[in-house]
């Protein structure tokens, strides 16, 4: 298998406490690769180490099949990233913000400097100073110099951080360019989680500094149920028409006063009449459809186990 990033037994402390513990990531060339986890599960930490920013405590990286030690860090001129909140030299200008980076890295093409900021919509205001710019601006920027070099890997942390809905959208539409169009590996971590369904791949799911699970998007769509949900003033008398009057029984209590159902062979309408006609209380009903927030909340609440 051809991993552009993997990790055996990655490990981080602190103060002899752990940050992450035994991480095993397999991210393969091509892909869009989602770190799901809550704040302080442990992605950024990932993400440092991932970057040289940090040094691992025990484990090992693998980038591009080459471990990662003092002596080849030079590899990770392969990389772009963007971790946590972007800094720049406020006093300025946003071009002059990139010559400095590019020039540490070794790269002078001033045009492709100027479409990097043209992908990220900062067209045209190159030459004003960062400190005159907005949270969303600056985070724009960011997006602009880790992309800058066209890198085979990018690793983004939260990069929608600060942006409005047209923002989100626009970030969006560059990490699926960047990755169909360029060919470049991509990491990301969001907590928007509906944002993070519709261009990632593969996921990891995170939880207290431990990788719970590695599985592609395709595969929890097969492993997602729908379901009805109701809730209602009789839950034991809506139970017993549901099994005896529609023979339904796919179905459980939720909290005592919801009935959730799994067998969808009756429309939400016919439950709905059939609770009305024997006099039941319907106070919501919904059909709901089950997305990765649902799955990471199972996985989360499980334990990584999947029913």
């Amino acid at each position: 298998m051809d991993y552009v990033i993997k990790t055996t037994g990655l490990t981080k402390q602190f103060r002899g406490k752990n940050l992450v513990s035994n991480i095993n990531l397999h991210i393969r060339k091509g892909e869009i690769y989602g770190f799901l986890g809550q704040n302080g599960a442990g992605k950024t930490t990932i993400m440092k180490m991932l970057t040289g920013i940090t040094n691992p405590t025990n484990g090992e990286i693998e980038l591009f099949g080459q471990r990662l030690t003092e002596r080849s860090k030079t590899v990770l001129k392969r990389v772009g990233s963007i971790i946590e909140y972007p800094v720049f030299f406020e006093h300025l200008t946003a071009m002059e913000n990139m010559k400095i980076h590019c020039e540490y890295l070794g790269y002078y093409d001033v045009k492709g400097m100027k479409q990097a900021l043209d992908m990220v919509h900062l067209k045209g205001i190159e030459n004003k100073k960062v400190k005159e710019f907005s949270l969303g601006m600056k985070q724009r920027l960011g997006i602009a110099r880790a992309i800058v070099t066209k890198p085979e890997l990018i690793i983004f942390d939260e990069p929608i951080n600060g942006l409005d809905p047209i923002g989100i959208k626009d970030i969006r539409d560059l990490i699926l360019i960047l990755n169909k169009e360029y060919g470049i590996t991509i990491l990301l971590s969001s907590h928007i989680l509906g944002e993070m369904e519709q261009v990632v791949n593969r996921i990891g799911v995170i939880d207290n500094g431990r990788l719970l699970r590695e599985v592609t998007l395709d595969e929890i769509r097969k492993q997602q149920t729908d379901y009805i949900e109701i809730l209602t003033t009789n839950v034991e008398k809506a139970v017993y028409i549901l099994e005896n009057k529609l023979h339904l029984s796919n179905m459980k209590m939720i909290n005592g006063n919801r009935i959730r159902i799994y067998d969808l062979t009756h429309s939400q309408n016919d439950i709905s009449k059939m609770l009305i006609l024997h006099d039941i209380g319907i106070e919501e009903i919904q059909r709901h459809t089950s997305s990765l927030e649902d799955y990471f909340y199972k996985q989360i609440n499980g334990g990584g186990q999947i029913d």
